[in-house]
Parts: structure tokens; sequence; C-alpha cells
């Protein structure tokens, strides 16, 4: 018997200023449902659920929203919620210096005699704790948490408000693999229980793993809708969905040339700095020739962020020792300036607070690394910032109405150009890359990877880290693997594969430099 719907959005249409978001865009939702949303980068998943949640209330969209068989009109969060629907956004919303308890109870304390109950809080935060699989002390503060933990108290407090609808929006995208396994448990049991989840998400095995149907929004449109039947999901049909056109190979070929040694780096030490005598560098040692990609693999907290950090002008940690060459020349990088000076530059893994300045146009950000290209004199060539902008806003295919809009109002996807264009301009011998396909869809990824592999056939060194070992595999020439801060070995693409790497990147308490030039150290 066909569940009942509990949900069904018709003719939703969502204008901004000069841009259609959304247009006649309907989605029904079957009760108990694991429901995805996907589609690439701006395609209007975001504002859509913002628009069923009330953050865009009645009255600044088109169309009308049926929820439990009555017709609805949120006029905010807070109607939304008394309804028993409730948004989990991708940038999490705890607020760090508080517990779990105050967190979970903000703005909706337990009230006795003009007074908060923390007896009574302490103890209910303990039951919805339980629920979700935390065992930590509700008086923890948030900020002490991991990003998984921090993502079960904000269901939590969903659960506290007695949800019926819970929306997720990109929940593993910082997630580890244990962490995200564990965030699909916990929906399986809320399925259990007759709560329905909606979850965006750009991450088709996951799609194909934990949901019942898909959803795909295209350009503003609804596409298609899928349903998965026992796990099985045609992924290349759902990818023609989402991009509009087929992607044969998920990633690019390219013929990889590279020339001599442009980074090397040797005897690498770094100590923690919140945690005296812990080391998250452990003497290590790589190499990069130009033209060639170098991946990085490690599970989450193995270091591979730390050691880029710690490198692009010694900007994370303390540093015991080690030395840094750039073509053979010994290099000091004592402060990211020396660092940019060098040839060096780093796209963060969290763009959004290390990469850019949201406050920001998008012209602004493409020369921000670089103030001293746009020169005229001592004075700043507005002129140029401009064309500079116009040139990467091109060159990039960043999807935008003009340079002078802000950073804010672009998809994940091109605020991720607009970071890799900034650091373009600074026109480097050496390009660390952090996870820089995180958070955005496989058309984006494919022009990402098109773009690093420009970057490598103009000679430039090409360092890659990624959480994806099937992206590293697609993408890299050489894979180095890092585990508790150590390096611990390193393979040639055509000699890799996802078990080699993985046992490589488990092999605890081997610290080393990492091989010679022209060796290959094999784990």
């Amino acid at each position: 018997m066909e569940r009942p719907l509990i949900l069904q959005m018709k003719g939703i249409t969502k204008l901004f200023p000069g841009v259609r978001a959304l247009d006649d865009v309907t989605l029904k939702v079957r009760l108990g449902d694991i429901h995805a949303i996907c589609g690439e980068n701006g395609a209007g998943k975001s504002t859509l659920m913002k628009i069923l949640s009330g953050v865009y209330p009645h009255g600044s969209y088109e169309g009308t929203i049926i929820y439990q068989g009555k017709e609805m009109a949120f006029r905010d969060i807070k109607e939304s919620e008394k309804a028993g629907i409730a948004i989990i956004h991708q940038e999490l919303t705890n607020i760090p210096e508080l517990s779990i308890t105050e967190n979970i109870f903000l703005g909706n304390e337990t009230v006795r005699g003009g007074l908060i109950d923390w007896d009574e809080e302490r103890r209910h935060t303990l039951e919805l704790l339980a629920r979700v699989g935390l065992e930590v002390d509700p008086g923890t503060l948030i900020k002490n948490l991991g990003v998984g933990q921090q993502q079960l108290v904000e269901i939590a407090k969903a659960l506290s408000k007695n949800v019926k609808l819970l929306i997720l929006d990109e929940p593993t995208s910082a997630l580890n693999e244990t962490d995200a396994a564990n965030l699909f448990g916990l929906m399986r049991d809320l399925k259990q229980k007759d709560i329905t989840c909606i979850m965006i998400s750009h991450k088709l095995n996951e799609i194909a793993a934990i949901a019942d149907a898909v959803t795909v929004i295209r350009d503003g449109r609804t596409v298609e809708t899928f349903f998965v039947d026992g796990g099985t999901l045609d992924e290349d049909q759902l990818i023609r969905a989402m991009v509009g056109r087929s992607i044969e190979n998920r990633f690019p070929a390219h013929e990889s040339h590279p020339g001599e040694v442009i980074f090397e780096v040797s005897g690498w030490r770094v100590e923690d700095p919140n945690i005296p005598g812990r080391m998250i560098c452990k003497d290590s040692g790589f190499f990069v020739r130009a033209g060639e990609i170098v991946g990085f693999a490690g599970l989450m907290g193995a270091g591979r962020t730390e050691l880029m950090r710690s490198l692009f002008g010694k900007n994370f940690g303390i540093c015991h020792g080690g030395t840094v060459k750039i073509k053979g020349r010994e290099v000091k990088l004592e402060n990211v300036d020396a660092a940019i000076r060098e040839g060096l530059a780093y796209v963060p893994e969290d763009r959004k607070t290390l990469g850019l300045n949201l406050l920001d146009t998008i012209r602004k950000t493409f020369v921000a690394a670089n103030l001293r290209g746009i020169l005229r004199g001592r004075l700043l060539d507005l002129d140029k910032e401009f064309h500079v902008a116009e040139h990467y806003r091109e060159t990039l295919g960043v999807r935008t109405r003009s340079v002078d809009n802000g950073v804010v109002t672009l998809s994940g996807g091109n605020q991720q150009k607009v970071v890799l264009g900034k650091w373009m301009f600074t026109e480097p011998e050496v390009l660390i890359l952090d996870e820089p396909t995180r958070g955005i869809d496989v058309g984006a990824k494919y022009e990402i990877y098109k773009l690093i592999h420009q970057l490598a056939d103009q000679g430039k060194a090409v360092i890659f880290v990624s959480s994806e070992l099937p992206e590293l595999l697609g993408v890299s020439d050489r894979i180095y693997t890092v585990c508790e801060g150590a390096i611990t070995g390193v393979l040639d693409v055509k000699d890799a594969d996802q078990e080699k790497l993985m046992r490589m990147m488990t092999m605890t308490g081997r610290a080393g430099a990492g091989p010679a030039k022209g060796e290959t150290l094999h784990g």
C-alpha cells in the first residue's frame, strides 16, 4: 500500500532582483520517506527549502504548500516549527560558547516560577541526546564538540520541538565516514517513527544508500522524480537529469607531462597549537614537479590540512624545523605574505571562513590576494580591477550578472571558482587545493577538474587534498598518504587503488620524511 503524502509544493515561483530562482517547481514527499533533492549549485534547492521552512515568508513567492493535508502560509520559521517542520542548514547555527542544553532550549526555555528550570532542561537534554546516540555531558560547550556531534545536537534540538518533517541541507559535507554512517543510522531510526526527512545532497552514492526517492531540480525547475528501489539507482540517468547532459566520465581525460621538481619539503615538524607536545606534522617530506598533480589522502584528523596550512606561511601550528625549497632554492615562509611572494597559493578547505570575505564584491575578491597587481603608481587602479575580475569571471565560467555583486550571492560552486581565481591572479608556482570540490555538484566538479588540469598544463605544481579516494584516483598523478601527522607512503596513480590507499592511510606509528626525488615509497 502506497504511503500517503505529507507534503505537496505546487507551482512554486520565487523571484529575486533580476533572477528567477524558482519557476513553477513541484515537489511531492511521502510520509516517512527519506526524500533527496539534488541538482547543480544555484539550481534552487536551498531556496525551495527556505520557502518551505518560512525563511522566505508567504507572500514573497507564488505557489501553494500543502502539508499534512492543509494549505499552509508560513510567515516565519517559528510558524513552520510549530507545525513540526525543522531545517538544519549546511552551516550549523549552534552558539559555540553555550552548552548543549543552552543551545537546545535557546528561545524555548523551560520556566517555572519565573526562573529557568535547569534540572528539567538537563533531564530532557539527556533523553534527546540518547535518542540521537550522542553520549556526552549536556553541560559540554558546543565549541568542544566535533562537527558530527554538533550536527547531532542540531537534530536533538529539532526533536525537542516534536518535529514531523526534518530538512537537512548537505548534512555530510563536513563529516567523516563514521559520522556520516551514524547520521544515516539515525535517519533510518526516525523513518521507523514516521518522521519524514528531506535531504539536499550532491553525493550520489549517499543518495543511493539512504534515499527512498530523489527529485532533481535544474535551473529553478523540477526535472524529474526517481524512486530508489532497494538501494539501486541509475547514477548516469541522475547525472543527465542534473546537468542536462551526459558525463560519460566523471573525470576529464588528461595527459600529464611532469617537469623538474618545483616544490620540495623535508623534515617538516609542527606542534599542535592547542595541545602542547602533540605533533601534527612528524618529520614530513614530499616533492611536486612542474605540471604534476599530487594528491594527499588521509582519514579525517590525519593532519593533511594542518600540513598544508603550516607550509603556507606557517599560519597554523608551531613549527619546530624543516626545510622548504622552491626550484631548488631554500625559502623561508615565515608568514602568508612571504609565502605569496615566493609563489605559493592556498585554496582552503573552509572557503566561507578562510577563503572569502562574504561582505566583499566578486571583483574585490578576485584581486584581494594580489593588490600589487592592480596598482597604478601608489593607487589602486579600479578600471584594471574591473578588467581583471571580468577576465577571471569569463575564464572560470562564474555564473553572475555582474562582478559588482556580492560573493554571498553566488552558489557554492561559483564561490569556489572565485576563490580559485583569486589565487590564480597571484600567478603562483605552487597551488595547494584543500578539498576544492567539497559541497559542490557533479557538473561544477567536472569544471573544477578541467581548471586543475589547465593549471598543470601551464607548468604549475598542484597539490590536491581530498577525502574522496575516487576523486584522488581520477585527478592525481601521484598520491601521498597521511596518518596521524606522518606521511606513510606514496603511489603512482597507475599503481594505486582504493584498497591500497586505505591500507597506507591507516599505517599508524610510521613517521617518515617521504621518498627522495625519483623514488616511490609503497605502503
